[in-house]
């Protein structure tokens, strides 16, 4: 109906739950959920300190991504452009999540020495 400013980019969560309904938005949120899960468990089980550090810096920018912009869906948050991790339209954006997952799976598959 043309109601939302930039349906594509930043307001992407409300055209999903347009779309998908109540039960298409839950199911969103259960996957980031258990994303932003994983990633607590691989700070907690990492090897040492740094990896903690950075899994939680991580895990810290995934959560207050998925925050600030379900937020603004919701008119709670100000409107500030961030995009939701990997459903938002943007190259920049989906990079860094590919990298903060790409590192973040290296932490867990380092949490032990390599044994030959």
């Amino acid at each position: 109906m043309g109601y939302l400013p930039e349906n594509h980019t930043d307001f992407i969560f409300s055209v999903l739950c347009e779309e998908l309904g109540f039960f298409g938005g839950f199911i969103l949120l259960f996957l980031f959920f258990n994303l932003i899960w994983r990633g607590i468990r691989i700070a907690v089980q990492a090897k040492d300190k740094t990896d903690t550090l950075i899994a939680v810096g991580l895990l810290a920018m995934l959560l207050f991504h998925v925050l600030e912009n379900i937020g603004m869906n919701l008119g709670i948050m100000p409107i500030a452009g961030i995009p939701l991790p990997f459903i938002s339209f943007g190259g920049t954006a989906m990079i860094t999540n590919l990298i903060a997952i790409g590192i973040l799976s290296s932490i867990w598959v380092h949490r032990q020495g390599i044994m030959f």
